[in-house]
Order: C-alpha cells, then sequence, then structure tokens
C-alpha cells in the first residue's frame, strides 16, 4: 500500500474531476471531501467512490457544473432541488444559504433533493461548528438495512451527524443506522478481505463473512431493534420533508446509470451553546474501563489520524490507486 503526499492526491483527483467539465471551484469541493475522508481513516467514503462518481458524470445521472436551485418555502425552511449536481457541491451550496438564514432566525431547515452523493456527514458537521453554529444532518440511501426480525433489505443505512462548537476542537459525531456503510463491505470486497459474521446477510437471508456475497444482501441494523427503529424513523423524516423516494424505490448512490432519488436534510441552529469543553475534558479524564487505555469523545480518533496524515503522507488500496492512475493515464492520451 503506497504511502503518497497529500498534495499530489489532490492534484490528481482535481485533474481526473476538471476533465469530465468539473469547474474548478467544484473539483475543490469534491476533493475536500473524499480527502478528508482518507485522512480521517474513512476509506469507504473516500477514493473508492471516486470511479463512480466520474461515471455518473459521464453517463449523465451527475451533472459536473449544478449546484441546485434553492426556494425558501417559510422563513425558515429552504428547498433545494439539487439538479443532478455533485453531493457535496450542492450541500455546501445550500448550507451556505442556510447558514445565513439561521443567523436572523435562528433555526433553518434544508431539505435537498435531486442530489449526488454526500459523503460523509461529518465533513458539513465539522464546518458549520467551526463557524460557531449547530448542525444535525441527516441523509437517507438505497434499501441497504434489513429491519429487526427481517431477511430482507428494506430501509437505507440512514446516517446522522452532529456537530457544534466545543472549545479548542468542535465536537462532530456521525454514524450510520446500520452496524456499517455498505461502503465499508465494498471496501472489504476491493481488498479480499472477510467481514465479521454480525454485519450482513446474503442473497438469501443467512449471516455471511464474505463481502462479496454482502453487497447483495442486508445489513444489519445497529443495536438491534433500536437501530432499526431510529433508521426507519429517520428515514420517513428526511423523505417526508425533502420529498425523496423512499426504502427500494431509492437510487443513485451505488451505481453509475441512475439518477440519484434519495434525501438530505440539514437543521442549522444559531443559539449561544454554553460552553461544553470543561463537560468533555471530564468525559476524557474519566476512569477507562478495562481493557482501554483512556475515554475519548467521538471524532477525536479521525482528526488524530487526519493529523498524522496530513504529515506523513496518505497510505491509498494499491488496486485502487492503480485504477486512478491509468484513469489519468487515459485522461492524457485523449
Amino acid at each position: 500500500m503506497p504511502t503518497l503526499p497529500v498534495e499530489s492526491v489532490k492534484n490528481v483527483i482535481s485533474g481526473l474531476l476538471q476533465s469530465k467539465g468539473v469547474p474548478e471551484v467544484n473539483a475543490d469541493v469534491q476533493v475536500a471531501l473524499l480527502i478528508d475522508a482518507e485522512l480521517r481513516g474513512l476509506a469507504s467514503h473516500g477514493l473508492l467512490r471516486l470511479p463512480r462518481i466520474l461515471e455518473r458524470i459521464e453517463n449523465g445521472v451527475a451533472d459536473p457544473q449544478a449546484e441546485g436551485v434553492a426556494q425558501w418555502d417559510a422563513p425558515g425552511f429552504l428547498r433545494v432541488d439539487g439538479q443532478k449536481g455533485l453531493g457535496p457541491v450542492v450541500a455546501m451550496s445550500a448550507l451556505s444559504l442556510a447558514a445565513a438564514r439561521a443567523r436572523e432566525h435562528g433555526v433553518v431547515v434544508a431539505a435537498i433533493t435531486n442530489a449526488n452523493h454526500l459523503g460523509s456527514l461529518a465533513f458539513y458537521a465539522e464546518r458549520v461548528a467551526r463557524q460557531g453554529q449547530c448542525l444535525i444532518a441527516f441523509s437517507t440511501s438505497e434499501a441497504l438495512v434489513h429491519p429487526w426480525g427481517g431477511r430482507q433489505a428494506m430501509i437505507g443505512t440512514n446516517p446522522i451527524a452532529i456537530g457544534m462548537p466545543g472549545g479548542d476542537e468542535p465536537f462532530v459525531m456521525d454514524t450510520a443506522t446500520s452496524v456499517v456503510s455498505m461502503g465499508k463491505i465494498h471496501d472489504h470486497a476491493n481488498r479480499g478481505e472477510p467481514i465479521p459474521a454480525d454485519w450482513a446477510l446474503d442473497a438469501d437471508g443467512a449471516p455471511t463473512t464474505d463481502a462479496t456475497k454482502a453487497k447483495s444482501g442486508a445489513i444489519a441494523p445497529f443495536g438491534g431493534a433500536k437501530g432499526y427503529a431510529l433508521g426507519l424513523a429517520f428515514e420517513l423524516l428526511v423523505a417526508g420533508l425533502a420529498g425523496g423516494a423512499l426504502g427500494r424505490d431509492v437510487r443513485g448512490t451505488l451505481d453509475s446509470t441512475t439518477v440519484c432519488n434519495k434525501s438530505d436534510l440539514f437543521i442549522v441552529i444559531d443559539h449561544p451553546v454554553e460552553p461544553v469543553s470543561a463537560y468533555l475534558a471530564a468525559i476524557r479524564d474519566a476512569e477507562p474501563a478495562q481493557g482501554f487505555s483512556n475515554v475519548r469523545v467521538p471524532g477525536e480518533r479521525g482528526r488524530a489520524l487526519r493529523r498524522q496524515r496530513q504529515a506523513d503522507g496518505l497510505p491509498v488500496d494499491d488496486a485502487l490507486w492503480a485504477q486512478i492512475v491509468a484513469m489519468r493515464q487515459e485522461m492524457e492520451i485523449r
């Protein structure tokens, strides 16, 4: 696995995106999201996604130039048609409008449809929190998760992220309502590595450790019935407010040929937040349980890894980097 300078990787990705007609300013946003995921150790949401993004642009189901069209349905409710734009580009445009209006009204809800995959929601939560505001972010996905007691995928992984100012560093929590993301299963499949037996079922509804079989099966909800309930509630709320598809009708984040019809929802809160740094420090100083060296606050592991990789470089899967290099060479030949 090669370790590559971060700026070199950025330049390669940006060049590939711009070769497909992505304006430099839009490419910068997409690159920032992919690189941030890699820096924080989320390979499932990093460079692994690049080939599919490029294919979706080539196939006309992702518009490289679109930023979305927004309208205010109410003083605190922003509705956004993403116009098939790249997810991070549409999301950051919507958040810019929502954050500005939240400074006037306190709370703004932004509901997005017709935009491509957002990537890691922590990317947005951290940026809003560093601006001094709070963000609650939701997104839906294809039906990848089986309901509690079921054998067939019927619900999205439906992640939630929360970001808020927290002293020296913002508090950022980002989690799917499934045991893992489908991107993580794809990452294991690409590397030929098995998955834990409690992650997923195969297409026949049987537990499997084969990541390739899991790709056509169903992921387990985290926490059993409680994770199932949260995932279902989030899907109903987000799709209901944004107007996107539900359940097995959702398409477009795992293929290269279908227009994306999932939903995204951002709640931006601009209100004085009592300092939480002392409380977070107390949690970090709590006595660790047996087998643990310390107690961490959500997001700290990723930030520490990001600092390390920014200094030392990005480790990239050999096969994936070879694929990216081949695409770059093909671009240069053209």
